[in-house]
């Protein structure tokens, strides 16, 4: 199958997506088989071991499977995709960063990113993102960090915090504006 020219791929991605939230299963397994090698040609340059690339695409997959009620047909699919990407990967570094025991280590920790980033200038990014995060009310970066970055769902979160399913929504949508807002004006 060839693949279409980008903008007629985000077209048939917003397409897809569109038709995956009604329930036609035929477009979600066509948007998911488009973004896999997507997805995988955006993480595998970034990190340091290649074989770490498969677990953050399936994260990232998870996270879309699970959050894609979220996504608004009315705007451009990618920059939604691209959002999930870059929470699920800095988790994922996170994670991992973590589990050596460095609980203290941020992201932006040279050593961290001598080991485990090879595109610096796209670490700057993942940088830039853990600092607009840091700048988002807490209740607001707690819901946010619930839904997209661990995956849980509306209603699991609104279960944790004690908000209305819809409140927890309305906050993940400002928050993901806000931090596009943040991420664009650098």
């Amino acid at each position: 199958m060839v693949k279409p020219p980008a903008n007629d791929r985000d077209v048939q991605w917003n397409v897809w997506a569109a038709a995956a939230q009604r329930g036609d299963k035929a477009a979600y397994a066509l948007l998911l088989k488009d973004i896999m090698p997507y997805i995988r040609a955006l993480i595998l340059p970034t990190l340091a071991n290649p074989d770490w690339a498969d677990d953050v695409v399936q994260e990232v997959l998870i996270s879309v499977h699970k959050s894609l009620k979220t996504y608004d047909p009315a705007l451009s699919f990618r920059p939604w995709l691209g959002a999930v990407i870059r929470f699920r990967r800095a988790d994922f570094l996170r994670r991992h960063y973590s589990a050596r025991g460095d609980k203290r280590t941020s992201l932006d920790d040279p050593a961290f990113q001598r080991q485990h980033v090879t595109d610096t200038p796209l670490a700057g990014e993942w940088k830039d993102m853990e600092a607009a995060l840091a700048r988002l009310p807490k209740k607001q970066r707690k819901v946010l960090e619930l839904m997209k970055i661990q995956g849980l769902t509306a209603q699991e979160v609104a279960n944790e915090t004690g908000m209305s399913v819809s409140a927890v929504k309305v906050s993940v949508h400002r928050s993901m504006n806000k931090l596009k807002d943040m991420m664009e004006q650098g």
